[in-house]
């Protein structure tokens, strides 16, 4: 594309500051074939949906600041952008990052975040307009740098980004960072059952027998999109989110006010999945649904029935992978209780750049030592998993 032009940077205070075909034509240019885009967390309407339900904006410690590149007007590139309060909410964890810069007599907060909160999915972050690849990458990088140094933030994050980005941004003088998720991948089963074939006999009838359990509580599991997802499915899920929240952060990260607008703008790229006795809901899960994967976010109940997680977080969302023809369930963030399950540890990426040149270099030193443990911990806990030899040889 043309280079002549000076590339111009703007910064928004709100995603209702661009208009949504502008920024979603870098952001997901790919639905233009009439397809889903490659994941929904970075469309307008998501991030829309964050500020506009105020899980994000004042009083949260997610200020936008998203960042928009021009070239003789145009649009080139965009990225979803924060000014950071905390370290809430971004599940690549600085916390020991800011203690140690802090008791050296800096100030770590705030921080800019270039991510999707509360949205641990790997997915492009530097969203640029076909043909703008490299020039909107390098402004982004450039423009997000400048405006840490410029208002004299401690550091600038980009977390989940995939791992082109990660080398590109490593190329530009950006830290990279790994670290690691449990996903499943799809080798073209035919059903769940070519899935269980390949695992090893004892594995395999575990997952059996819990999946018996589990559906076996009483009452029926259903999978739901678009339409089928009704308000007052939104109000027995919004508990569901409300006690697992408060089991294990103290506070849930959303509004109420975010599923209603999920369920306007948002329900036909969501799979729910609801356990229902009597026709209530007593459990559920709720993923997001990508062009090649399935994303799980969220998962309650009001009842607690053996196994019943198992088979609605992570068996459902194999069942609708395989039926819909999805290469992969990215099931979030943590548990090694997913690898018994099927879903194998893989390396997940994020860039990094600090202001002070002596804490940067610490924390250089660090990351290499630190890829060299994720490394391990992948092989070791690959070794772990369900699969037979054979299978597990093929796909490394």
């Amino acid at each position: 594309m043309d280079g002549s032009h000076p590339i111009e940077i703007e910064v928004l205070g709100a995603i209702t500051e661009i208009d949504a075909a502008l920024w979603d034509a870098c952001a997901c240019s790919e639905v233009a074939d009439g397809g889903r885009p490659f994941d929904p967390f970075t469309t307008h309407r998501f991030l829309a949906a964050l500020e506009a339900s105020r899980s994000v904006g004042t009083g949260t410690g997610w200020a936008p600041r998203h960042l928009v590149a021009r070239s003789a007007g145009e649009v080139i590139a965009v990225a979803p952008l924060y000014a950071k309060g905390h370290s809430q909410g971004e599940y690549i964890f600085d916390h020991n990052w800011a203690q140690a810069y802090e008791r050296a007599g800096g100030r770590y907060y705030p921080k800019l975040q270039m991510a999707v909160p509360f949205t641990p999915a790997t997915g492009r972050r530097f969203l640029t307009r076909p043909g703008w690849r490299d020039t909107g990458v390098a402004a982004l990088v450039q423009g997000a740098v400048r405006l840490t140094e410029e208002n004299g933030l401690s550091s600038l994050h980009i977390t989940f980004c995939t791992e082109d980005e990660a080398a590109l941004g490593a190329q530009m003088g950006l830290m990279a960072r790994v670290s690691q998720q449990f996903h499943w991948e799809n080798d073209q089963y035919a059903d769940f059952d070519g899935f269980l074939g390949a695992l090893s006999s004892r594995k395999r009838k575990t997952i059996r027998k819990e999946r018996a359990e589990a559906q076996g509580f009483g009452g029926q599991i259903v999978a739901l999109t678009g339409d089928a997802i009704q308000p007052a499915h939104w109000d027995a899920f919004w508990n569901f989110y409300q006690d697992t929240g408060a089991r294990k952060w103290g506070q849930p990260y959303l509004t109420r006010a975010f599923f209603d607008r999920a369920h306007e703008m948002l329900r036909d790229d969501m799979l729910m999945v609801l356990a229902l006795r009597d026709g209530r809901p007593v459990a559920g899960a709720l993923n997001f649904i990508g062009r090649d994967v399935l994303y799980g976010r969220y998962w309650g109940c009001s009842e607690h029935h053996p196994c019943l997680h198992f088979e609605l977080c992570y068996y459902q969302a194999i069942d609708f992978a395989i039926a819909h023809g999805l290469a992969r369930v990215e099931a979030g963030a943590q548990g090694e209780h997913k690898l018994a399950r099927g879903y194998l540890p893989v390396e997940t990426h994020s860039l990094h750049w600090v202001r002070d040149a002596g804490f940067a270099d610490a924390i250089a030193r660090y990351l290499v030592a630190e890829r060299a443990a994720v490394s391990e911990e992948i092989e070791v806990l690959t070794g772990y998993g369900p699969f037979k030899r054979a299978h597990v040889e093929e796909q490394d």
